[in-house]
């Protein structure tokens, strides 16, 4: 399931940014992590409780974009789906690159509790929907990942399915049980809050200028002060800046935008019955039920940077579409960020050069690869764990610079038109078979008002005896001939 950059929380949390300040004098570190996201301040905290002295160059303030604006939903997987990374890996790597994902899912899980990470307010549960009847589809990937890869899942029939979403548009539907929510702002706070517990320092406002990559020691410029490091990690996502230009066109810049509506009451709960997040398979919605009441929906998508605002009537019409019951909901807020989605729909995980790393390209991935990323980027670095080699087929592929961006915004126009036309053709055809039952129900009942069963089935016709004719009358036999005639005629027939 992909994750989406939209969030519950109302503000940026002020109350952890003083002790934050702009580097305004020269430093020596062990591993310097350019990008105060998700996956820079995993990388920093782990390495620093792995014993390495870190700083966190963040040109703007902790979490301000994709990091800091998403629904929270945390679970096992990649953005690409698990049947085209076994095609381009095979099955062994595959298998481990899932288990990858598994260990980042309990990373976040271990990290984001109440005792680390106050009013974090977990919630178990996550569900894929399908918006096409594709039962058979949906069995064989339940059998990959619940045999091949040692996933809990559930596969849920249509009924189930409905039963907690009042709505048409669904089908069948995976349940992963182990999946689960969290607020995502107080989560990347929180973890750059641990972080400098174990000793990373962070500097916000501090953008980089440019990069010496030559030599032992590495060195960064800022507009203030200089940094070395042995080790630099780039984890900038789409905005490390013109130093590292060429990294940065290796991303598409996709913005996200999503709606917190204002408290809708009891009408909601009776609209979903589903406390965990839900997710459509083609990756158009992304919803969940926050504060009892309120409703948190990701749909809109664009290649290029627009105002939230401008896109609420956008969700309101979106959120009538799928759940006409709900109407037009008034909506409180409108959030929105850029995240980096790779041409070939897997993280950047790696090293690029020796004691240069980069951890980026986490668009429609998941909390939990920007976890994995900063776990196997800091071993990598302090214990030599060369895992991260499993993400080399995934090569760095230039987007396509504007010429990508148009195509990719009408790539996606394209395919949401292909989902909705299979979804109205998917419910057209479950129409028809609901109307060929109702009919046949109907023409029994009257059957069985009428006293009779139905029409008798169709023997196959009995042949008809017909009288036979008299038997035609013999002409009657000559006498035979006298044995001494017959004998001569035989004779004679000899000669």
């Amino acid at each position: 399931m992909s994750e989406t950059s939209t969030s519950a929380a109302d503000g940026p949390d002020e109350t952890a940014s003083p002790f934050r300040d702009r580097l305004a004098f020269d430093l020596d570190v062990d591993i310097c992590v350019v990008g105060a996201g998700l996956a820079g301040l995993t990388v920093a905290r782990e390495a620093a409780r792995l014993g390495a002295s870190v700083a966190v160059l963040e040109g703007r303030q902790v979490g301000w974009n994709a990091s800091g604006h998403h629904l929270g939903t945390v679970m096992p997987g990649f953005g690409l789906p698990i049947s085209d990374v076994i095609e381009r890996v095979g099955l062994d790597d595959a298998r481990e690159l899932w288990a990858l994902s598994k260990e980042g899912a309990d990373y976040v899980r271990a990290t984001a509790t109440e005792d680390l990470i106050p009013g974090i307010n977990p919630s178990d549960g996550a569900l894929e929907v399908s918006n096409v009847d594709v039962g058979e589809a949906l069995i064989s990937r339940l059998q990959t990942l619940g045999v091949g890869f040692a996933t809990e899942v559930e596969g849920w029939q249509v009924d189930r399915v409905r039963s907690v979403l009042k709505t048409g548009r669904y089908f069948h539907g995976i349940y992963y049980p182990k999946a689960f929510q969290i607020d995502g702002r107080k989560y990347v706070h929180g973890l750059a809050a641990l972080a400098t517990r174990a000793g990373v320092r962070i500097f916000e406002e501090t953008p980089v200028v440019s990069i010496d990559f030559s030599g032992i020691r590495k060195r960064i410029v800022t507009p203030t002060a200089r940094l070395r490091a042995n080790h630099i990690v780039l984890a900038g996502n789409i905005h490390l800046g013109a130093p590292l230009k060429r990294l940065s066109d290796t991303l598409l810049p996709v913005w996200r935008y999503a709606a917190l509506t204002e408290p809708l009451g009891e009408r909601l709960s009776e609209t979903i019955a589903f406390s965990g997040s839900v997710a459509d398979s083609d990756g158009i919605d992304h919803f969940r039920i926050v504060d009892g009441d309120r409703l948190l929906w990701a749909s809109p998508e664009t290649t290029w940077n627009a105002r939230p605002r401008r896109l609420g009537a956008a969700v309101q019409r979106r959120i009538a579409t799928v759940f006409p019951q709900l109407g037009k909901v008034p909506i409180a807020e409108m959030f929105g960020g850029a995240v980096g989605v790779t041409v070939h729909g897997m993280p950047q995980i790696g090293q690029l050069r020796r004691g240069l790393w980069v951890a980026s390209g986490f668009g429609r991935q998941g909390l939990n690869t920007s976890a994995l990323a900063g776990q196997l980027i800091a071993r990598s670095i302090l214990w030599g764990d060369d895992r991260w080699r499993l993400f080399s087929p995934f090569e760095l592929v230039w987007a396509g610079g504007t010429t990508g961006r148009v195509a990719g915004h009408f790539i996606g126009l394209w395919a949401r038109g292909a989902s909705s036309a299979a979804g109205v053709l998917a419910r057209y055809r479950e129409g028809a078979r609901a109307k060929e039952r109702l009919r046949e129900a109907r023409l029994a009942e009257a059957n069985f008002k009428a006293g009779t069963r139905g029409p008798a089935p169709r023997r196959p016709p009995v042949p008809v005896a017909r009288p036979m004719p008299p038997p035609a009358t013999l002409p009657a036999e000559e006498p035979h001939p006298p044995a001494s005639q017959e004998s001569e005629q035989i004779s004679d027939g000899r000669m």
